[in-house]
């Protein structure tokens, strides 16, 4: 018997997977639809109701024991009103996305801010979000921090385009928050150190860069003059069709930071950069900054150039509101 072909045996798995992915999205599509028009129809019949509240509440109660007992699990109080809420915030089903589970609405239902709702949702679709990363994005204040590097008119502007980053200080969060990394904010680290630890939680840091990040390298090497350099850490960001150079510094911003990563970016963009790519920028991860030392020691310099501050743990969510209101 002729051994069969590599290729044609692929092409069956292949088959196979595709089909098993349409079954469990079409299943996935059904299910949200379907508890779409469960919540439209709970809030209708309320609406029927002398007193809308009382019941309201003795309705769901009622409907939950009926459909515990026929269906089981997933009908209790709280999956109703989930429901109820699941309507009440989307009213129409043509604004509801079948790429999202369940699941996936169930945290964004949560968010009352509507321009911070839709990010969310782009933002999970985009990046296939799961549900455990979507829900990190969200309480970590990764909106509200990206907001801090945009004046009103840019994040205006930044909505209208869904939420997509089209420029570099779109992608720019100030500070970013590592606390997945599990280091202690008062322990002393080498940048090595911070690197490793870095790369041990890659999936999580590219979450923590934001949209359409990938990996390019760590400590990328090129020689000039028999001289060898080290870039720290290389990405590409698939949105702004550029390379992003990051330098990790455990310590502050210090003025000669700013002309290292000039000299790393001229080579990117002299030796990396094919037809198509945008000119590359840099971020420079530091402990602390001086804002009009940044400013100094980017001054005529044509390069993009960000420095951000990172920590270990997260920011308070009225530290960084606050900050957002100043700014709108």
């Amino acid at each position: 018997m002729r051994e069969l072909d590599i290729n044609f045996i692929q092409g069956i798995k292949d088959l196979i997977k595709t089909a098993r992915h349409n079954i469990i999205y079409a299943v996935n599509s059904e299910m949200v639809k379907t508890y779409f028009e469960i919540g439209k129809r709970i809030v209708e019949e309320e609406q029927k109701g002398s007193s809308r509240a009382e019941y309201g509440k003795k309705l769901i109660e009622s409907l939950s024991t009926e459909l515990h007992e026929e269906f089981g699990r997933g009908f209790n109080r709280t999956d109703l009103q989930k429901m109820r809420r699941f309507y009440l915030v989307y009213q129409k089903w043509g604004t509801v996305s079948p790429k999202l589970a369940w699941s996936h609405y169930c945290e964004l239902i949560k968010i009352d801010d509507e321009p911070k709702r839709r990010y969310f949702e782009n933002y999970a679709i985009n990046e296939g979000l799961s549900v455990r990363d979507l829900k990190r994005q969200i309480y970590s204040l990764h909106y509200e921090r990206l907001l801090m590097s945009k004046d009103k008119t840019a994040l205006l502007e930044y909505e209208k385009k869904g939420n997509l980053p089209a420029k570099s200080d779109e992608v720019v969060k100030d500070p970013y928050v590592l606390e997945f990394l599990g280091m202690d904010e008062k322990a002393e680290y080498t940048e090595k150190e911070l690197e490793t630890r870095i790369l041990d939680y890659l999936q999580k840091f590219l979450l923590e860069l934001g949209q359409g990040f990938t990996f390019v390298a760590r400590q990328k090497r090129f020689t000039i003059d028999d001289d060898n350099f080290y870039i720290d850490l290389l990405f590409y960001n698939i949105h702004l069709r550029c390379y992003v150079v990051i330098e990790l510094k455990t310590t502050k911003f210090k003025h000669e930071d700013a002309g290292q990563m000039n000299f790393y970016l001229n080579y990117v963009k002299k030796e990396l950069n094919r037809e198509g790519d945008t000119e590359p920028i840099g971020i420079i991860l530091c402990t602390q900054k001086d804002t009009v030392q940044v400013e100094f020691a980017t001054a005529g310099i044509s390069n993009k150039i960000f420095v951000s501050k990172y920590r270990f743990y997260l920011p308070t969510k009225e530290e960084l509101e606050s900050k957002v209101k100043k700014l709108l």
